[in-house]
């Protein structure tokens, strides 16, 4: 967990995500450094928008309390709840590939 944690501290922080850069604040913490985590790391999130993800993650949270605020009936309410499973799915499968970065 504290490698996901250095990439988004060097992301929060404008610098580039590079091994010497994850292993630097990771030794900074006090962290013992393990060199192939670092590397599946940084290969992991290479072309991945940090931004981005961090915003799809975030939206559970807002979707889950979107159809307790408004109730709706019949057909409408149907095609609202399959829209809402679609999203959770797309949701679901882009928050399986960051899974993997925790090992």
């Amino acid at each position: 967990m504290e490698y996901v944690y250095a990439a988004l501290l060097l992301h929060a922080a404008g610098k580039e995500i590079t091994e010497e850069n994850i292993k630097a604040v990771l030794q900074a913490a006090g962290v013992e450094v393990d060199e192939a985590r670092v590397k599946a790391l940084v290969a992991a999130l290479e072309g991945v928008n940090i931004e981005e993800v961090i915003e799809k993650a975030a939206m559970p949270v807002a979707v889950a309390a979107a159809p307790a605020a408004a109730p709706a009936a019949g057909a409408p309410a149907e095609a609202a709840q399959e829209e809402q499973q679609e999203e959770e799915e797309k949701e679901e499968e882009a928050l399986a590939g960051l899974g993997a970065l925790f090992g």
